[in-house]
């Protein structure tokens, strides 16, 4: 196998990572057979290992470093989900305990999703409703004062329960995402462990 073919084979077996982390990816091992040079690239080869086992190593130590930083924004987050789950799947271990698995943790993710995207529903909801309880209440001054103050007082209240719940909603989501990266990172590095 030449470096042309072993390129060829890793980046096939990288093409799933997010375009960021494959260019990285990439430049490392392009980087690595340059440094060798012509005259070594049998050797480098062979210090790689196979191009498959080469690529796994590879999103399994994406994983793990994702696991370690914080989220910032939601891309970020999910890619870094997507990279956990790429490597939980790289691990050569039983195809139905590996399906099993990821059944299990794709049904857990989803739950999850569920949940914050039903706050931000709510919070969303709460929050468009107080609008026009406020706008009835300048109509009800007119005709009854206290109907209108005290609407008035519950269109501020649903604006001022709306606006929190959007923010506890968003650093909600961004912890789940954190949590979610942290664990596929834990299970990669538990992957890590074993092989070696």
């Amino acid at each position: 196998m030449n470096r042309e073919e072993y390129m060829k084979r890793l980046t096939y077996r990288l093409r799933k990572l997010p375009r960021e982390d494959y260019d990285k990816a990439v430049s490392y091992f392009t980087e690595y057979f340059e440094d060798a040079g012509a005259e070594n690239e049998v050797q480098a080869i062979e210090d790689l290992g196979e191009p498959e086992m080469a690529a796994a190593q590879i999103v399994r130590e994406m994983a793990v470093e994702n696991a370690k930083v914080p989220i910032k924004d939601m891309k970020r987050g999910l890619s870094a989900i997507w990279i956990g789950i790429l490597a939980v799947f790289a691990v050569p271990i039983g195809v139905p305990l590996a399906l099993g698995a990821g059944a299990v943790v794709l049904a857990a993710g989803l739950v999850i999703m569920l949940f914050v995207f039903s706050v931000i529903v709510l919070a969303f909801s709460i929050t468009v409703s107080s609008v026009p309880c406020i706008v009835i209440s300048i109509w009800l001054l007119f005709t009854s004062f206290a109907d209108g103050v005290a609407t008035f007082g519950l269109g501020l209240i649903s604006l001022g329960a709306g606006i929190l719940l959007i923010i506890g909603s968003i650093a909600l989501g961004k912890w789940m995402l954190n949590a979610v990266t942290r664990m596929f990172g834990k299970l990669a590095g538990r992957r890590i462990r074993y092989e070696r």
